[in-house]
């Protein structure tokens, strides 16, 4: 397989938290994809990590996507359907944009942690400093890149930053193996730096999840 660089993959249109997701799962891994939309994620999956990938989506149209692609995804909701899978079903359970689409994050994230012996979930940071400052100033929720909708067209009802993320990993039992914040261009953040940086500079972050035994 031809190591693409994210730059590289950048060009082609491939969002770059999905990149750093694919990184994260290993190679021939069993995947469980919760809100796929068009199958994006499952296709780089498929391709670059030659997974056993599956999906779950709400929506009828993006199911159609994905089917028409030869994707593996069936229509469902993440707040009602995860109960429905038994124990370990999958090395890994991905959330990527979407847990603050749900209705209970909680609960979706303790189900994903029961299925999977991973879960990877991604989200925009709500505690950015552009997104305090638009707040501050201007009284108005923010429209950004990552949150493009208004607040009376979004379907995100549960924004959170990532100190808030942290302390949810925290209050369901799971830990932390690996966290990615990315900064305004795209880029990773340092390793080294404090947490309130990472809340303050990082639009969106991935996390890579285990439960504790």
């Amino acid at each position: 397989m031809t190591h693409i660089e994210p730059r590289e993959k950048m060009s082609r249109g491939t969002r770059i938290d999905l990149l750093v997701v694919t990184e994260m799962v290993s190679i021939g891994s069993r995947v469980l994809d919760i809100g796929c939309g068009d199958g994006e994620l499952l296709r780089l999956l498929a391709e670059e990590r030659k997974v056993d990938a599956r999906g779950i989506e709400l929506s009828q149209r993006g199911v159609n996507d994905c089917v028409a692609k030869g994707l593996s995804v069936i229509q469902g909701d993440a707040d009602t359907d995860l109960i429905d899978y038994p124990d370990d079903s999958f090395d890994y359970v991905i959330l990527s944009q979407t847990i603050q689409a749900t209705r209970n994050p909680k609960r979706v994230l303790e189900q994903m942690l029961r299925i999977g012996r991973h879960a990877i979930v991604s989200f925009p940071n709500f505690g950015h400093w552009r997104i305090r400052g638009h707040l501050m100033f201007r009284g108005r929720m923010p429209i950004t890149e990552n949150l493009p909708l208004a607040w009376y067209e979004t379907p995100n009802i549960h924004f959170c930053t990532i100190r808030d993320f942290m302390a949810l990993v925290d209050d369901v039992g799971a830990h932390i193996e690996k966290a990615v914040a990315l900064n305004g261009s795209g880029a990773p953040m340092r390793v080294s730096a404090p947490w309130w940086v990472w809340n303050l500079f990082g639009e969106q972050a991935v996390f890579l999840l285990k439960r504790n035994n």
